[in-house]
């Protein structure tokens, strides 16, 4: 009789988790990523294009900005330099430019002209400055390509 008392000690209920197939799952899942992941294809972003408009409009105002990123402020239809102004001017000078609206018509547009040297930060400065100010219509002038 006391060898079968040995026995029923020897068997004892394990409260642990088996963490072996956990760890082959978490494995496969791994090499499956790792397998997959060259052959996805990178995002590519599509950049707007420069669309022709039916025709230029007839009065607009330019802002011009130069190598060393001083302003200009011109009436489009204009010939020659415009008139140099500092950042605080800027708004005023496009205002008086632009005039009040026509009755029925839209505000005359601001195009926007900056050296190929500039930082395009100050373009983006330039632009929001008019457009905080409440200067509808600037874009941006762009050279197509050859």
């Amino acid at each position: 009789m006391p060898a079968v008392v040995s026995r029923s000690r020897s068997r004892r209920t394990k409260s642990e988790i088996n963490m072996v197939p956990f760890i082959d799952v978490m494995l496969v899942l791994l090499i499956i990523f790792m397998v997959t992941a060259p052959l996805i294809a990178p995002s590519q972003i599509e950049l707007p294009t420069v669309g022709q408009a039916a025709r230029q409009p007839d009065r607009f105002v330019q802002v011009i900005i130069d190598a060393e990123g001083l302003l200009q402020v011109k009436e489009g239809a204009a010939s020659g330099a415009g008139v140099q102004v500092t950042a605080r001017e800027l708004v005023a000078r496009v205002r008086e430019l632009q005039g009040p609206p026509a009755e029925g018509q839209t505000a005359v547009p601001v195009i926007i002209t900056a050296d190929r040297n500039v930082k395009y930060d100050e373009v983006i400065k330039t632009m929001d400055a008019l457009q905080r100010a409440g200067i509808q219509r600037v874009g941006l002038s762009v050279q197509q390509a050859r």
